[in-house]
């Protein structure tokens, strides 16, 4: 699943991030060697379904395995479509001699196919209730774009209570299924920009009444996986607004 709501303008860097990002390519960049048995993250610094696949290759320590090919998706270049991804979408991952997609997918296939710390839990009450949050991610993000169309808080206040119910289940740590897993993967890039803009936007806080999810954000600010990977709120609200609310 790609997204259509995503700025594309240059980024800021987290004084915590550790990697030296590469440039974005445009049109005129020449393309990277295909299957050259490199394993390469096709993706935009700006995108969160993109992101969520960063996160997952940060968290598990492949910064040295796989290696970012970003792309500025307002002018991407034209051989990724014909010679690399037909589908024209962020993320795709090059590896094994093939192309694979969908972002919820990768953060799949990279944690069963790559080293490092699980996401997914073998409890089975936490395996069976992730899996009805991964279900509900679409949804959650549907309720809240749509909503920024319309009445705001009003139309996507009962998600955000979904969230805050969902973080109530266990009680071992302050994430989905209580420690970090692919579950918050799937949400954090949306619950990120969702707060930045409501806020801006609507003068509303995602956190006010909603303590495990005020603390969930508080925590994973701290994760260096997902430091790195942030967009730069001001460019964020400046897109969303022009995008949403036909505000300046």
């Amino acid at each position: 699943m790609a997204s259509p709501y995503r700025p594309q303008k240059k980024r800021r860097i987290s004084p915590a991030a550790v990697e030296n990002l590469p440039p974005p390519l445009n049109s005129s960049a020449e393309q990277p060697p295909l299957f050259d048995g490199t394993t390469k993250l096709y993706t935009c610094y700006t995108c969160p379904f993109a992101q969520r696949v960063w996160i997952t290759r940060n968290y598990k320590g492949l910064q040295d395995k796989i290696k970012l090919v970003p792309l500025n998706l307002q002018d991407r270049p034209a051989w990724y479509k014909e010679k690399v991804y037909p589908m024209n979408k962020v993320p795709a991952l090059e590896h094994s001699g093939k192309i694979i997609g969908e972002s919820l997918d990768l953060v799949k296939y990279v944690d069963s196919n790559f080293e490092g710390p699980s996401l997914f839990p073998e409890d089975p009450e936490k395996k069976k209730f992730g899996k009805e949050l991964w279900s509900y991610v679409d949804e959650f993000i549907k309720i809240v774009f749509t909503s920024f169309k319309g009445e705001g808080p009003k139309e996507c206040g009962p998600a955000f209570d979904h969230l805050e119910s969902a973080l109530c289940k266990f009680e071992d740590g302050p994430f989905f299924l209580g420690q970090f897993s692919g579950v918050y993967i799937a949400y954090i890039p949306f619950v990120e920009r969702f707060q930045i803009f409501l806020s801006e936007a609507f003068k509303y806080d995602i956190t006010a009444g909603r303590p495990k999810l005020a603390a969930w954000i508080e925590e994973m600010n701290k994760i260096n996986a997902y430091k790195q990977t942030k967009t730069d709120p001001k460019e964020l609200v400046e897109f969303y607004k022009k995008r949403f609310t036909a505000q300046q």
